[in-house]
């Protein structure tokens, strides 16, 4: 007989979302988190659901599976994205969080709930005879993962992934830099540090020469690439890419340039957006400070790259989160095999919803593939040899005929919206 307390392994993203949501519902939650005992290569914060990476949530626009996934989220009441949106910093049609405060907050809405207890341990051993949601996320501690590959029969996957630098705003040439957003999309919530040509070659030329902590690198996501791998692929991918020059209105015609979000809601602290980085720290303030605006650069944390683990979710992982080979144990959050912030929350709280599923005795489920969670949960557990970490995007969705490629992707939000809120009226959470 199932205990009507639920484990759950990790507070991060997954792990908190999980555990309000089971709480909220008059379920006993033990949260177990390792911090501030042991903290990953990746972490330094012991509050809760922190964000080590971009403090970007991504867009919110409904022409954007992003904005899309949030939608859904909505729908089902997620508890974070509330919070996300309470501590939001400019950023165009993007939600962008003050990340401390994300952090501080979450952590005070967990701790501060009568029905989750939180215990400071690192977990090694998982009772798969009890309900429990791994969380654990993917730079976790090698005994947990460990114990997972014991219980699935698997070696762990990696990838590697990047963080960006932040810099205090009172570096920043304001002389040479100006305020605004790429096609007007947000009043004027960037900071853009614009270069000529002859001061982006110098700067890309120091780029792809500079010494980095880990020469070879295997198995990047290509979503939060390392500059410096983006650069390597040719002299205008940068171009292409983050320093794109286009979209700005009466800005003249600059050859490239680098965009700063800011990192708190004071906006005393800035990021480098897409400037993910594996160079040694001595030569990140060297060739960062080749941007005009940024030649007085003070780097207050110096981007990292690290290695993530994820499971080998088409032959672990069932559609509705469960291990095939201990069915009393979910997994969420990046550890599942998807990418992102909000699509790692997504995980959790549709963990949360099957065991509050199994503790009514009521069958596990999963959204229909029409909406993005859905069409997540269906690729990454889908036959898979070669599986690499999958983010929230249209492309996995089924196709929509008789409709206007303008128009697709509208009609994409359109249906998802609709799949959500008829599986919602059905599942009863």
């Amino acid at each position: 007989m199932l205990s009507n307390a639920v484990n759950i392994i990790g507070a991060g993203l997954a792990g908190s979302e999980a555990a309000l949501f089971l709480a909220d519902r008059g379920i006993k939650v033990n949260l177990y988190e390792a911090k501030p005992t042991w903290f990953s290569p990746a972490h330094s914060s012991p509050n809760f659901a922190e964000i080590v990476c971009s403090n970007s949530l991504k867009s919110t626009a409904p022409t954007t599976a992003s904005g899309a996934l949030k939608n859904e989220l909505d729908v089902l009441g997620c508890s974070l994205l509330k919070i996300a949106r309470e501590v939001s910093v400019p950023a165009g049609s993007a939600l962008a969080v003050d990340r401390d405060g994300f952090s501080e907050r979450v952590t005070n809405a967990v701790r501060s709930n009568p029905n989750i207890t939180v215990i400071g341990k690192i977990v090694t051993e998982i009772k798969t005879d009890e309900l429990t949601i791994v969380c654990v996320g993917p730079v976790c501690h090698v005994g947990i993962a460990d114990e997972i590959c014991r219980i699935t029969g698997e070696q762990s996957l990696h990838f590697f992934d990047a963080a960006a630098p932040i810099i205090t705003a009172e570096c920043i040439d304001y002389s040479r830099a100006f305020f605004g957003a790429r096609y007007g999309k947000g009043d004027a919530d960037y900071l853009n540090c614009p270069m000529n040509k002859q001061e982006y070659l110098a700067f890309y030329n120091a780029l792809i020469s500079a010494e980095r902590v880990i020469d070879k690198i295997g198995g990047v996501f290509e979503g939060c690439m390392p500059v410096e791998v983006m650069a390597a692929r040719g002299v205008d991918a940068l171009r292409f890419g983050p320093l794109r020059p286009v979209g700005f209105r009466e800005a003249g015609k600059p050859y490239a340039v680098l965009q700063l979000r800011r990192e708190n809601a004071e906006g005393t602290l800035f990021n480098l957006v897409g400037f993910q980085t594996n160079l040694k720290f001595g030569e990140q303030k060297r060739v960062f400070s080749l941007v005009p605006a940024l030649k007085n650069i003070e780097i207050v944390r110096y981007g990292v790259m690290h290695r993530n683990t994820f499971i080998n979710a088409p032959r672990a992982l069932k559609s509705d989160l469960r291990l095939k080979a201990a069915p009393n144990v979910f997994i969420a959050g990046q550890l599942s095999g998807v990418e992102g912030y909000v699509e790692s929350i997504a995980t959790g709280l549709l963990a949360a919803i099957n065991v509050h599923r199994v503790l009514r005795g009521k069958e596990t489920i999963t959204p229909p593939e029409y909406t993005i969670l859905g069409a997540l949960m269906k690729y990454i557990t889908a036959p898979n040899a070669d599986f690499q970490p999958m983010n929230a995007n249209f492309g996995i969705l089924p196709m929509i005929d008789g409709v206007k490629k303008a128009d697709r992707k509208q009609a994409y939000f359109d249906r998802s919206d609709q799949s959500i809120r008829d599986w919602l009226k059905n599942i009863n959470i």
